[in-house]
């Protein structure tokens, strides 16, 4: 249950930020936070990362729907094994629904953090992608874990 309290946690958050920059922002706007470095921008998404499969809603609604089934079922598999597994996919779960909302209601994403690491002009993202991005890495990292860790019982 805990799990999804934590997704419900990121729905909200991403919502009410994109909420934010929607209601407060011209399209394009962009507010410096970091000089060269960190700016809140204003910015619309029809794809995926990097504007890929623009406009495909289609194709992101079934990935989207397919995705939000299989991490609830992996939560409810794994979660109880692993709260680190758990959180990594409350993370997924809550991040795959808060843009999947966007893309139901606004027919694109609304992204807002902007970021630059030396010249690189990263892509504009938000909430959702983080907590997708987080979850993502730490998927990886519990499952690297517990591969080692079968690895090493496996030589006594």
């Amino acid at each position: 249950m805990l799990y999804y309290l934590i997704a419900l946690l990121v729905i909200i958050i991403d919502q009410l930020t994109k909420w934010w920059v929607v209601t407060r922002m011209e399209l394009g706007e962009s507010i410096t936070v970091i000089e060269d470095v960190f700016y809140i921008t204003s910015h619309r998404n029809t794809g995926a990362a990097w504007g890929i499969l623009a406009g495909q809603m289609i194709f992101f609604y079934i990935i989207t729907a397919i995705v939000i089934v299989v991490v609830i079922y992996y939560m409810n598999k794994f979660a109880r094994e692993s709260k680190l597994m758990g959180w990594s996919l409350a993370l997924i779960l809550g991040g795959a629904i808060g843009n999947f909302i966007d893309r139901l209601f606004r027919k694109q994403v609304v992204d807002f953090f902007n970021t630059y690491i030396g010249s690189y002009d990263y892509p504009i993202f938000n909430v959702a992608d983080s907590a997708l991005v987080v979850g993502v890495i730490l998927v990886l990292l519990v499952t690297f874990l517990d591969e080692k860790k079968k690895k090493g019982s496996m030589k006594a």
